[in-house]
């Protein structure tokens, strides 16, 4: 094999091993960061295919205003209801004024929606102290209700003719519907849960 010109052996050698020796030097100073090396990445791996949890944000609070006792589809469904008309309150529930002087409720808010012909609503979000609660239940139950328990919450509801009330207790809320020729869809079932936990 040919000479290259102007190459010196006796410097191609020392210039090689100092490079040996430099790359060997690195190897030796890098072994010590392998292991975190690899946990690095394996993390990195890890996270990138991990599910993403969906932003939680503050808990929700329970409603204490009548927007925020209705979900969406059914404040729509009353706005556009005909001739539907809201007041908002704080008067006691007015179905069961014995059940209201037995357990001496503070109200949050009331809500009365009127409608054509007659119909409407009205929901009072009520705060109650706890042992308040069997008094409400007993009351209800000695004036007709049918009352049952269930996800800790004591239920009761009674209809004549085309009246229906409903009360929802639940810690230290107490929820009263009355329902007066107009039946929405899952009403009291969703102004409970507005009431209750905020959706």
């Amino acid at each position: 094999m040919a000479r290259i010109g102007g190459r010196s052996l006796w410097l191609a050698w020392p210039a090689g091993l100092f490079c040996v020796a430099a790359v060997a030097a690195m190897v030796v100073l890098a072994v010590p960061g392998v292991p975190g090396a690899v946990a690095f990445v394996g993390d990195t791996l890890r996270a990138a295919s991990a599910p993403v949890p969906a932003d939680q944000g503050p808990p929700p609070t329970p409603a204490a205003d009548c927007r925020h006792l209705y979900s969406q589809p059914l404040w729509s469904s009353l706005v556009w209801s005909p001739e539907a008309l809201l007041s908002q309150r704080r008067t006691p529930p007015a179905s069961t004024p014995e059940a209201a002087a037995a357990a001496a409720p503070t109200v949050v808010v009331t809500c009365h929606w009127r409608g054509e012909g007659g119909r409407s609503l009205e929901t009072t979000v009520s705060t109650v102290a706890p042992e308040a609660v069997a008094a409400v239940t007993s009351t209800l139950a000695s004036q007709g209700f049918a009352c049952r328990t269930a996800a800790n919450v004591q239920h009761c509801e009674r209809s004549t003719a085309d009246v229906t009330e409903v009360h929802d207790l639940r810690g230290d809320r107490w929820v009263s519907s009355t329902l007066v020729g107009w039946m929405p869809t899952d009403y009291a079932a969703v102004v409970a849960s507005h009431a209750f936990f905020g959706r």
